[in-house]
């Protein structure tokens, strides 16, 4: 306690310089009596002595107020927590003078004047802390206030429960003065610690590391009050006992606090203030617990009714928490139900929706010819590359609204990702499915005017026809692309599926062994990409992310054979191969002094290998790298298809130390039910939803609570894809904890990413670009 002490002084020297010196004296004068006061009851064994009881205790009451006297007078009259703690520590000083000589002598009447002085304390006190909780309040959610007000009505409950027969006595008799006064302590008491607790649980109050000084000067003088009670009801409590120093102390703390908290002008403000609180979910729960053990002590002894209505409204308020979370996760299901059937750029179905309804329109036996089209776009990568993401996100907008205008109400139209569309014709054979890919590429040849440049188009279009070619969407979705790729021939344009098109297998076959000697020898490799930490600018993960460094067609990146891989049974190899490359570089990191987590991601063949938890503890543990060294991203389709065995290996891996993070989070239909049940430490927010998040208000709100649902579980978010200042800013305001992409650093070789860590300021928030400024994407 004497170096605590000594290092707030010494803190007040250094801040005020030498006009501090009468202050720092007064300090440890205080600190001097509060010890000399505490020792003088524990030795003199109950045997009153004015030098103790009366002296002591009274400069142990008055120069906490000059404390607080002085910062008034240093700061003036515009803090008015400052100015309420000076008043309420002298008004309880001003009743400590009445008593102390009196109690010395002979016991006081009561009530008496020193009482109001008391009640003025608590009365102050209160008061202060709505002050300092009204300050907070801009920007709090109900669900945090909700939480506040659970944890208050607990505490108050337990409280009740211990000053049960203090407030059976007081009532007994004739209502009085006396009556009131007896009943009005017990009361404020409860309404201390129930505004304490309820101010703590709002936990972003920032009245600086000493902002506990309060709260446990709060508290202590509120545990003194109520052994006295206790005391004083069981007919035990004598002047000069070490219950007494119980106020001092409480006191001493309180100046404390006040002496700091004058330097200070509030908390964060709204903008980085959370709006959701840890502290406030932990009140909230134990506060519930209490209420429910109240309850359950009245059944097998007598409560005061006060700690039994306390304990039920307790109850009934965590009901309501309860209740207002359950509709918050409803809308949060619901807005992404919505969102993840359409795509976020174009406001066309997506994929998903494509599945979803396409299915159903093949399994309808009227609908007999139908055909699916898939249209891509020509060097639609040299337009990212020439003119930006943003004016190939205009160019991708501008096509679909011309796609749709060419076609019929009952036809559908997806945008199935990056520049391809799909479209299911109703009721078209071979003819009229060569007929609408031709208006098709007519619309898209013409020009595009897009930020006072004229781009002229083209597209590819694949056809399947149904049921000739297919029967399912999936079989007919891969046909069209074979066709697609074969319509890119010069000269072509659209190109109708046919069984010759199969012989592309004896090229796939051929992949497949050009795969197998990659893995075993040098040829793939893995590129970084960092994650910065949004609060501080640091680096202290990094993605890890696989590339095909291919003989003759050069540096292949995942969407170019990971397919391949998973089809052909490869995934399990290609994970291992990963690991060693991804685990490697991190032992060198760790040997280097730069400790960075490197994240791995894993397909779902991979997880099925019940011995990969195995595995991976023996890697980490042949190259002496903590389990916190590796993270496995997996993703949200995998947990949904198999939610059991995924809680098997996650649950193995989790426990050994790997962390598990959840990639592309929001992007597919799911429950929210597995956020709950496995073990998670990160989501990773889909990229689609950072591109729109500048521009549209209903992504915005969407990334907003998805943030605030992921910290309220205890969980980091990572956005990915950031490909702009706006967008990174965006999400430091909303909240988020880390983000990666190209505006920050492309994926790089280990070599480059050291000198670009080298190089980079790691205070710099603002430009984290290695190199160029990238506007291609790639995974």
């Amino acid at each position: 306690m004497h170096a605590r002490y000594e290092a707030l002084t010494r803190d007040d020297d250094t801040r005020q310089g030498s006009p501090s010196i009468p202050r720092t004296t007064l300090l440890w004068t205080m600190g001097l009596v509060v010890v000399l006061y505490t020792a003088g009851l524990a030795l003199q064994d109950g045997v009153s002595h004015p030098i103790v009881d009366l002296w002591l205790s009274l400069l142990g009451s008055w120069i906490p107020a000059a404390v607080c006297w002085m910062a008034v007078l240093r700061v003036g009259y515009r803090r008015g927590e400052i100015l309420l703690s000076a008043i309420a520590v002298t008004a309880l000083a001003t009743g400590d003078t009445y008593y102390a000589p009196l109690s010395s002598t002979w016991s006081p009447l009561f009530p008496s004047p020193g009482d109001l002085g008391y009640m003025i304390f608590y009365l102050l006190m209160l008061a202060e802390l709505a002050v300092l909780a009204r300050r907070d309040a801009q920007g709090r959610s109900w669900s945090v206030w909700l939480d506040c007000l659970v944890g208050s009505l607990g505490a108050a409950s337990v409280l009740a429960v211990l000053l049960s027969p203090v407030l059976a006595s007081a009532v007994t008799g004739r209502p009085s003065l006396a009556t009131v006064v007896a009943i009005a302590y017990p009361l404020l008491d409860l309404l201390l610690v129930a505004a304490v607790t309820g101010i703590v649980a709002l936990g972003s109050i920032r009245e600086g590391s000493r902002w506990f000084l309060l709260v446990l000067g709060l508290l202590v003088i509120t545990a003194s009050d109520v052994g006295y009670a206790l005391q004083t009801t069981a007919g035990t409590y004598a002047v000069g006992k070490p219950l007494d120093a119980g106020w001092t102390i409480g006191l001493a703390l309180i100046a404390l606090w006040v002496n700091g908290a004058e330097r200070r002008r509030g908390g964060p403000s709204a903008a980085t203030r959370p709006t959701t609180s840890t502290a406030a979910l932990w009140a909230s729960s134990l506060a519930t617990a209490a209420g429910l053990g109240v309850l359950l002590l009245g059944t097998r002894t007598q409560l005061s009714g006060l700690a039994v209505v306390l304990a039920g409204v307790t109850l009934l308020a965590a009901g309501a928490r309860t209740q207002l979370a359950f509709r918050h996760l409803t809308q949060m299901a619901n807005l992404r139900r919505m969102a993840a059937a359409t795509d976020d750029l174009t406001g066309l179905p997506n994929r998903r929706a494509l599945y979803a309804e396409g299915r159903e329109r093949l399994m309808e036996p009227q609908r007999c010819r139908q055909a699916l089209l898939m249209l891509d776009l020509d060097k639609f990568k040299e337009v990212n590359d020439s003119l930006g993401h943003h004016a190939g996100d205009l160019l991708l907008v501008e096509v679909g609204a011309r796609l749709q205008r060419q076609l019929r109400a009952a036809d559908m139209l997806a945008r199935l990702g990056g520049d391809e569309f799909a479209v299911l014709i109703e009721d078209a054979g071979h003819d009229e499915a060569v007929e609408v890919a031709v208006r098709l590429r007519a619309s898209v040849a013409e020009p595009f005017s897009l930020e006072d440049i004229t781009l002229h188009g083209s597209a590819s279009v694949g056809i399947a026809l149904f049921p000739e070619q297919g029967t399912g969407l999936s079989t007919l979705l891969r046909k069209a692309d074979i066709a697609m790729y074969k319509a890119k021939t010069p000269g072509i344009g659209y190109h109708v599926y046919t069984s010759a098109d199969g012989a592309g297998d004896t090229t796939r076959l051929r992949t497949v062994e050009e795969l197998r000697t990659a893995m075993t020898g040098a040829e793939l490799v893995v590129h970084y990409q960092p994650k910065i930490d949004m609060d501080t600018g640091t680096v202290n993960s990094v993605e890890a992310l696989v590339r095909w460094d291919h003989p003759t067609r050069g540096l292949l990146y995942p969407d170019d054979f990971l397919s391949l891989v998973e089809s052909s049974g490869l995934m399990p190899t290609l994970t291992r191969v990963v690991l060693t490359i991804a685990l490697d570089q991190a032992a060198i990191w760790h040997a280097q002094g730069r400790p960075l987590t490197v994240a791995v991601n894993l397909s779902a063949s991979a997880l099925v290998d019940a011995d990969l938890p195995g595995q991976v503890a023996s890697m980490l543990g042949a190259r002496d790298l903590p389990a916190g060294a590796l993270q496995v991203e997996i993703t949200e389709d995998f947990l949904m298809a198999d939610r059991d065995r995924a809680r098997a290996v996650l649950s193995r891996l989790r426990h050994s130390g790997v962390q598990i993070s959840v990639d592309d989070f929001g992007s597919g239909y799911s429950s929210l039910g597995y956020l709950r049940d496995l073990p998670i430490d990160e989501l990773k927010l889909d990229r689609s939803f950072i591109s729109p998040l500048t521009q549209d208000e209903r992504t915005s709100a969407l990334v907003a609570s998805t943030i605030d649902l992921a910290h309220s579980l205890g969980l980091r978010m990572v956005a990915e894809g950031v490909e702009s200042h706006l967008a990174y800013s965006k999400l430091a305001r909303l909240g988020c904890d880390q983000a990666q992409g190209f505006w920050m650093s492309r994926p790089v070789p280990a070599a480059e990413l050291d000198l670009w860590l080298g190089n980079r300021h790691p205070i710099d928030r603002q430009v984290d670009i290695a190199g160029e400024r990238p506007t291609a994407a790639s995974g």
